[in-house]
């Protein structure tokens, strides 16, 4: 399962690490045409920060276990901020991704849970669409004030961070942010990669850093701009919801990696363990049984 596990994880944080700078651009942009808006009289639902007293919490988990402590995690992330929103006198929702947080959220009928959406194995843009269409639903009918984004952010094979993402409305710097108005953007990735060296294993760790380059003040949009708030608005919900997911997903990966490679390891010492037992008892057993016979001998002259 450790190989297996190594294997998919590779795929998850390439598709983690390439998609990065495309989220990152895209709120970005869309910032920018959001900020030279503010002087026209255009109602952009997404953007419009109301008074918050519902908010809306997306809880993203695995499908699968023996995985450490990754859902626990998670899971123990999203009921602090519950409690956090309950001192705040702010009611709020649950929205449960993956399997494990669905059943950890029905064991628990004092959470308010509004759906529960069971993901596929691997992350796509269908999936997402889904609970970006659930999402756009409970704040454009002004049921929530504010949604949330609870995932588990991936940051190398051996660590991943549960984070809480504001999703709606759109952020006011153009950056993903966290409950607290914090950035949690990474500013400098550690990319891993699995090869082999001598036969066995080993870890290559490389550095990639974003490029960031801001919008020219000179740019004009042809297209009015409603239609292209219209065009951009739901691909960047779709895209903040895949990008969760396979931040998650590599995260799940990387920690059930760790959690096999351990127990291989507890296994091998138990075993050795178990060896030096058994061949202590064996040894005992043999130099008792020799003992009776140089004993008989003895006996018989």
């Amino acid at each position: 399962m450790k190989l297996v596990s190594a294997a998919k994880v590779r795929k998850a944080q390439e598709a983690v690490i390439n998609g990065r700078p495309f989220s990152k651009t895209l709120v970005e942009v869309l910032y920018d045409i959001n900020e030279r808006l503010q002087l026209e009289d255009i109602d952009v639902p997404l953007t419009n920060v109301r008074t918050v007293n519902k908010v809306a919490l997306v809880v993203i988990t695995g499908d699968r276990g023996l995985c450490g402590g990754f859902n626990n995690a998670i899971t123990k992330k999203a009921e602090s901020r519950i409690l956090e929103l309950k001192n705040l006198g702010v009611d709020y929702t649950v929205v449960s991704v993956g399997k494990k947080g669905n059943s950890y959220f029905l064991r628990r009928p004092y959470i308010s849970v509004d759906r529960v959406i069971v993901g596929g194995s691997f992350p796509s843009t269908k999936e997402a669409q889904a609970i970006a269409d659930e999402v756009f639903s409970l704040f454009v009918t002004e049921e929530v004030d504010k949604v949330e984004l609870l995932y588990t952010k991936f940051v190398s094979l051996v660590k991943s961070d549960p984070v809480i993402q504001n999703l709606l409305p759109l952020s006011p710097k153009g950056e993903v942010c966290n409950s607290n108005g914090l950035c949690v953007d990474a500013d400098e990735d550690e990319f891993f990669r699995l090869t082999t060296k001598e036969g066995k294993l080993s870890v290559e760790r490389d550095k990639w850093r974003p490029n960031r380059s801001g919008l020219s003040p000179l740019m004009q949009f042809e297209q009015d701009p409603v239609q292209i708030l219209d065009a951009l608005l739901p691909l960047y919900l779709n895209n903040q919801i895949l990008r969760a997911l396979q931040e998650s997903l590599a995260s799940e990966l990387a920690s059930r990696m760790n959690a096999m490679s351990n127990a291989t390891d507890n296994a091998v010492e138990l075993k050795r363990s178990l060896s030096m037992a058994y061949n202590r008892e064996r040894q005992a057993k043999i130099t008792g049984e020799i003992l009776e016979i140089v004993a008989g001998a003895e006996a018989l002259l």
